[in-house]
């Protein structure tokens, strides 16, 4: 455990927080949650199903069979409308724990008075694709009296500051509250301490009762705790979420026609797929790390899909999931290399057209929504 966000945001005092992955301090006195079953591993969408390791972005919390909770700060990587996947286990990387489960999030939404650079209302829901059989945390009621002096816990899969005790392992530590904000509270080290890798994650009161979202802290992940109030995220954000119907599912395309069939909006695309169109042409369902193409027979490993094929996961988990990807088009050849400039002697130089190149791409590339 330990606390920082995700991201690199500054703190009140303009510092700059690290990123997950970068080196670190020594820890923050977590020990292991093993019956925190709700806390969940938020990860980027995996695409292949061999030798790819989850990249664990943050933390977070079921909070209905099919909703999770974390900090809006999280998707800052990919947006709200980018590829993720939550994770049920212990241990998530570098290998997740076998026991554990993905599941892709169909639906992201940020609290609409979300600050990034205060944290202020730093809260997303997450639809889950599937409701899981998992019992969700408890809620509060309504306004929760935070008091001063009391102990709070936090759980997630953050950086422990102790390299024999890398992140991606689901923990928990106990936190004193400092003071109290009308939406938001901090909390110092009891003797535990939220980190990297922990934002998004609960704060649980002795009851076990939802109090908290982890948010920000001090870089060093020793003196300050900063952490959304969940009684304030209630009324205009949880519960209307809550209430509300998922979209029924409507009638998608089949994945091994992906090269032949145009989609005009994402409801169209499987499995979460989303539908992208180059300027002039049709719009075409892909996931955002692969080129346009189809998902024909089943696999396991590369290997099984022929020379230079790909096994890609169309879908989080399932005997299906996994499927022999083939490009609608092989891709470019590679560039003559230019003769170099006899007036160069070595030394690194800019390659323009390349930049140029890409700006163009993106330029002529949208979503249709």
């Amino acid at each position: 455990m330990g606390l920082v966000s995700c991201a690199p945001v500054a703190d009140e005092h303009g510092a700059t927080l690290a990123m997950p992955g970068q080196v670190s301090h020594p820890i923050v006195q977590g020990t292991d949650a093993p019956d925190d079953v709700a806390t969940v591993a938020l990860v980027t969408r995996r695409t292949r199903c061999s030798g790819e390791s989850p990249m664990l972005l943050c933390s977070g919390v079921l909070i209905a069979p099919d909703v999770v909770l974390t900090a809006a700060h999280c998707l800052d990587l990919f947006g709200a409308e980018g590829a993720h996947e939550v994770f049920f286990g212990t241990v998530v990387s570098p290998t997740p724990d076998g026991a554990g489960r993905f599941l892709r999030v169909s639906r992201a939404v940020i609290h609409p008075r979300y600050v990034p650079s205060t944290h202020a209302y730093d809260a997303a829901l997450l639809r889950l694709a599937a409701p899981v059989d998992v019992s969700p945390v408890a809620l509060p009621d309504a306004h929760v009296a935070l008091a001063e002096g009391s102990r709070v816990r936090a759980v997630g899969y953050g950086d422990t500051k102790d390299v024999n005790a890398p992140s991606g392992r689901r923990r928990q530590g106990v936190l004193q509250i400092a003071s109290v904000e009308p939406a938001a509270f901090r909390a110092g080290p009891a003797p535990g301490m939220s980190c990297v890798g922990d934002s998004g994650g609960p704060v649980l009161a002795s009851d076990g009762v939802l109090v908290g979202l982890t948010v920000s802290g001090d870089v060093a992940c020793r003196a300050e705790a900063v952490n959304v109030r969940v009684d304030a995220l209630l009324e205009d954000f949880i519960l209307p979420f809550l209430a509300s119907t998922p979209p029924a599912p409507v009638s998608t395309l089949a994945p091994e026609a992906l090269c032949r069939e145009a989609c005009e909006e994402d409801a169209e695309c499987p499995s979460g797929l989303t539908c992208v169109t180059t300027e002039g042409a049709p719009g075409r369902c892909l996931l955002p790390a692969l080129r346009e193409g189809s998902f024909g027979a089943t696999c396991a490993e590369d290997s099984a899909c022929g020379a230079g094929g790909v096994c890609a996961r169309l879908e989080s988990e399932g005997d299906d999931a996994c499927r022999c990807f083939t490009p609608c088009a092989p891709p470019p050849p590679d560039p003559e290399p230019e003769a170099p400039d006899e007036a160069s002697e070595g030394g690194c130089s800019s390659a323009p057209g390349l930049v140029i190149f890409g700006v163009l791409t993106l330029a002529g590339v949208k979503r249709r929504r």
